[in-house]
């Protein structure tokens, strides 16, 4: 490729995503836990994407919490002892590892546990489309991210 048309190229994707950032005094929307809602709730795509450029949360009460998930590095191995995690992934691919044995824990948060790796696990390749399920109790990890991965998650709190 040319020079020039490979840093326009640059340029423009650039621009495009300074543009497409939320504005740096918007507020991130901060839900609070409580009883699940009685009636629908609707989410717009502004919302929507405004949740997603950082990640974060959509919605949390008792019973489930539906959040934006956005990673652009791997991550610790997560372990929750309460929620099953339901993932949808919109866009990006990562290598993703379930089961095994997680190596150095350590609790957290109430019912959350951090370890360094994952030994004899599952490796799953995700993809836009994939959804994957994360039962309880579960070992799992992101070993390998590529793009930035954006993912809804919705955690089941049992």
């Amino acid at each position: 490729m040319k020079p020039f048309l490979s840093f326009t190229l640059l340029a423009c994707a650039v621009v495009g995503l300074v543009c497409a950032a939320p504005p740096a005094d918007a507020p991130a929307p901060t839900p609070l836990p409580g009883p699940p809602p009685t009636d629908v709730v609707f989410f717009g795509h502004d919302q929507v994407h405004q949740a997603f450029w950082p990640g974060g949360a959509l919605l949390v009460n008792e019973r489930y919490k539906v959040l934006c998930g956005r990673r652009v590095i791997p991550g610790s191995v997560e372990i929750h002892t309460s929620d099953t995690d339901v993932f949808y992934i919109l866009d990006g691919s990562a290598t993703f590892v379930t089961g095994g044995t997680a190596v150095d824990q350590k609790t957290t948060a109430p019912g959350e546990i951090r370890a360094k790796s994952i030994t004899g696990g599952t490796e799953h390749q995700l993809t836009k489309g994939d959804v994957i399920v994360i039962p309880r109790g579960i070992p799992h990890q992101f070993t390998a991210v590529s793009g930035p991965f954006l993912y809804f998650v919705v955690k089941v709190t049992q």
